[in-house]
């Protein structure tokens, strides 16, 4: 699936997601391409938009700052 960014709508992650449910958190080793800009723990687009925080093996998405394009169970 391709996450990109709601307010400028560029690609982020591309991203495999695996299981059902809505996508809370990215894991690290799941993410295939990463266009996202890090500050600190903070995980933003090029746009300067925050997209989630870096917990250590994952990424905590940040609501209604993402938009999901593919296949979503």
């Amino acid at each position: 699936m391709i996450i990109k960014c709601s307010k400028c709508n560029k690609k982020i992650f591309k991203y495999i997601k695996i299981g059902k449910g809505r996508l809370l958190h990215c894991w690290k080793d799941r993410i295939v391409e990463n266009s996202s800009k890090v500050d600190k723990k903070n995980i933003r687009c090029s746009c300067g938009n925050l997209i989630g925080i870096d917990e250590g093996n994952y990424i905590k998405l940040k609501k209604n700052s993402i938009i999901i394009i593919g296949l979503k169970t």
